[in-house]
């Protein structure tokens, strides 16, 4: 999946272009959208952006998942590495240990991830605080330029603010 990015001048653009998206078969779950007045999404019925969009929780997991089991795997290899500690430990100890640091390091960082602001939305603030709205699609890597042209074609006021790389499943 790759999340692709437009900036909208209002809440009726943003109506029209979530009603052409659903009919170009994307689904609601997948559209995303914030802005300094959510009230307003409210009364619109707009796919409004919820915590995981506005957080740093899946990079802060990312992170956590990688730094924790490195961690946890060399903490393994100096435990059955160290003679005279009295323990006979195998290389299942060091998988074992391994995927327990990573559980640790994903929970504690996602911990810290879901209460800090996306620093992909960062470029955005100055935009939305001047009541432009963000909207934010999820689609396959095969219809990233299919939605792109579409969203151009039919709302020259939209603002095409580019693709981020890689959206993970789960959110």
């Amino acid at each position: 999946m790759r999340r692709l990015y437009f900036l909208i001048p209002d809440v009726d653009s943003a109506k029209t272009i979530v009603d052409e998206l659903l009919l170009a078969r994307v689904e609601e779950r997948h559209m995303h959208i914030a802005a300094a007045d959510h009230h307003a999404l409210t009364e619109a019925h707009l796919p409004e952006a919820g915590l995981l969009q506005e957080s740093d929780f899946v990079p802060a997991v990312e992170r956590g998942v990688a730094i924790g089991g490195a961690t946890g795997i060399l903490a393994g290899v100096a435990a059955v590495a160290l003679p005279g500690v009295g323990l006979a430990l195998g290389g299942g100890a060091i998988l074992g240990i391994g995927l327990a640091g990573a559980g640790v390091g994903a929970w504690l960082s996602s911990m810290i991830g879901i209460s800090a602001p996306s620093t992909r939305l960062k470029e955005f603030e100055s935009a939305i605080e001047k009541g432009s709205l963000l909207m934010m699609v999820d689609v396959p890597k095969v219809r990233v330029d299919e939605i792109t042209d579409l969203v151009k074609k039919h709302h020259p006021e939209a603002e095409v603010e580019g693709t981020e790389p890689v959206i993970p499943a789960f959110p």
